[in-house]
């Protein structure tokens, strides 16, 4: 049975740090901030299947399927190259971060590991749409 995203985070949610940490009360809020982010939230377990997309992610993927996505393996999803690196990813429980143009739109993809209980739990990609031009700030 694949969990659904209320289900999932009912427990958990995931951190900045990659990690699962249990927060409770707040979980609502948060649901509805994921929800309604503008940008693209796609969550699979350790196999690579697909157990939750944000609104933004079944909009974005209309086309491929939308919400029917979830439960499909992000393997079927994606060219032979892409599959190699997700392979990676799961094999060595790294991150991938790069910006691509599509459609006249520049975005941020950010695809990192997710744990539980120090368990590898799968990864999760956010796609944020970008200025082709922005700022950049050295911070010391």
């Amino acid at each position: 049975m694949i969990p659904r995203y209320q289900d999932f985070c009912r427990m958990f949610f995931l951190s900045g740090r990659g990690k699962i940490v249990s927060l409770g009360f707040l979980i609502p809020e948060l649901m509805e901030f994921i929800e309604n982010l503008d940008g693209a939230v796609i969550v699979s377990d350790a196999a690579g299947n697909i157990i939750y997309l944000n609104e933004k992610a079944i909009s974005n993927f209309k086309e491929e399927g939308g919400s029917a996505l979830i439960g499909k393996n992000l393997f079927d999803c994606h060219k032979e190259s892409s599959n190699q690196k997700i392979q990676e990813m799961i094999a060595t429980h790294s991150k991938n971060v790069y910006t691509i143009e599509k459609k006249g739109k520049k975005k941020l993809i950010y695809q990192a590991p997710w744990f539980h209980d120090g368990e590898f739990g799968g990864l999760v990609e956010l796609s944020l749409e970008i200025p082709f031009e922005m700022p950049h700030f050295v911070r010391d």
